[in-house]
């Protein structure tokens, strides 16, 4: 999968180099562009350790991908940031590190870092997860709420209890879309579950995950979902799985985390950021993104692709790559059969990859958030045959029918 990708990408730079060679010569450099086929120092600011094996984890990896690619590419990062103190670390890359491009990886970090891109506009920066953009300043987002919706479908056919956790780092609309796009997997399958969220409001916190976990399955749950930046929760799984005789099922985050819950993994969300920064770092070494241009430079990565001038997908369901469910639950997720307008009497495991070959098409001919979705209180917020737009899925701050918990 990962060969096919590289692959892909291969051929889309050299689909660019062919268009930037047919291209009017100006006799010089692009306006705007913060090299002409000299090197490039891009700079990483992350909001947790690269060791935290979620978030930060998988962007550093990104780095090194493009890092270990290029010869013309020198990349130095920062780690364990908090959100509040982005700024100190932002000047410091402007002016002792003489960064030219300057990646800030936390939802946390947009004020700052447009205020930076406003203080600083001959250089480069790339905010991840926020909407707010500049002419020096673009986001880029590898979304996984098609794959939250995914595990969902998975964790409806697979609870027993119909109770089911969620350990959510921070209210921010990029946790709300996902715990609604699971919620609605979950409640497609099993249409009076529930899905319980517990806040830590950090993104990393073993601890503090090891406890919300706790206390959900005390609580009746036995199936756990999350999004922070650690494999606690697949490890507490693990545990009552193997050592308590009480079966959890767990599905990872951002990181391939199946390891630390071999018999407790269903599957998860994988993603390869990489992709997406050689896509953003290749155009700006030919100068094809520059300093005045940035503004609507939106990167979404989705199963489908989506990204700015469209590339591969960055984005990938399971515990593993290569691995989109763990086999220990084929046969259980075969053996339930759900009854879908369009597709009749199918099971839940052939409903995934259904679902997948949907929206993966370029037409996206399934979306989770289709109407019609009511929010907690039972109020429609979709109507039948709408889907929330792009606007309205990185803004979302209401949950959907189904979850137990504030998103606030």
């Amino acid at each position: 999968m990962r060969t096919f990708f590289a692959r892909l990408v291969a051929l889309m730079v050299i689909a660019v180099l062919a268009l930037s060679a047919c291209a009017p010569q100006t006799g010089g450099q692009q306006d705007g562009a913060v090299v002409s086929g000299k090197s490039i120092k891009a700079c990483y600011i992350y909001v947790g350790p690269i060791g935290d094996l979620g978030w930060t984890h998988a962007h550093d990896q990104g780095r090194k991908y493009v890092d270990d690619k290029y010869d013309w590419l020198t990349t130095v990062y920062v780690e364990s940031v908090p959100e509040s103190d982005a700024a100190r670390f932002i000047d410091r890359f402007v002016n002792e590190e003489k960064c030219d491009v300057i990646f800030t990886t936390s939802f946390g970090y947009m004020e700052d870092t447009l205020k930076a891109a406003q203080k600083y506009p001959d250089k480069i920066f790339v905010h991840v997860s926020g909407f707010k953009r500049a002419p020096n300043m673009a986001t880029m987002m590898a979304d996984f709420y098609q794959i939250y919706y995914l595990n969902g479908l998975m964790a409806g056919a697979l609870t027993k209890s119909g109770k089911i956790g969620y350990v959510g780092a921070h209210p921010i609309p990029e946790v709300v879309r996902h715990i609604n796009a699971f919620t609605l997997g979950v409640r497609e399958v099993n249409p009076n579950a529930t899905v319980e969220v517990r806040w830590l409001y950090s993104w990393y916190d073993p601890a503090k995950a090891r406890e919300a976990a706790e206390s959900l399955i005390a609580s009746g749950v036995d199936v756990l979902a999350f999004t922070e930046d650690s494999p606690t929760v697949m490890q507490v799984g693990e545990e009552y799985t193997t050592q308590k005789n009480q079966p959890v099922y767990t599905f990872s985050h951002y990181s391939p985390m199946k390891q630390y819950a071999p018999n407790s993994a269903v599957s998860g969300q994988l993603v390869n950021w990489g992709l997406i920064y050689e896509d953003i770092l290749t155009k700006i070494y030919l100068g094809i993104y520059t300093t005045k241009n940035l503004e609507n430079v939106d990167y979404w990565g989705l199963l489908s692709g989506g990204w700015q001038l469209g590339a591969p997908s960055s984005v990938e369901l399971g515990a593993e790559f290569g691995e989109p469910i763990n086999p220990k639950y084929e046969s259980a997720l075969k053996a339930v059969k759900v009854n879908d307008p369009l597709l009749g009497e199918i099971s839940v495991y052939d409903l995934v990859f259904k679902r997948i070959e949907q929206m993966r098409d370029p037409a996206v001919l399934f979306d989770p958030f289709t109407g019609p979705i009511n929010d907690q209180s039972g109020t429609q917020r979709v109507k039948p045959g709408q889907r929330l737009s792009y606007l309205e899925l990185t803004t979302i701050n209401w949950f959907v029918e189904g979850v137990i918990g504030e998103p606030k």
